[in-house]
């Protein structure tokens, strides 16, 4: 059995592991902040409008 080589195989896994896992926080923490923004941005549309009571709801039937 290859020690060496095993030992380096699995320091490559963990360090793709550990580049995976660091891209997919960041990735969560855009997609957060994105939606914050949206949030925000739908806020204040209601705000600015003369009657914010018309158009934040509607019924629909099929």
């Amino acid at each position: 059995m290859d020690i060496a080589g095993l030992s380096t195989s699995l320091a490559q896994v963990n360090t793709v592991n550990q580049v995976s896992v660091a891209m997919l926080s960041k990735s969560l923490d855009t997609s957060e902040q994105q939606g914050a923004s949206l949030i925000s941005m739908m806020d204040r549309s209601m705000e600015l409008s003369v009657n914010p009571n018309v158009g934040s709801n509607f019924d629909m039937s099929v």
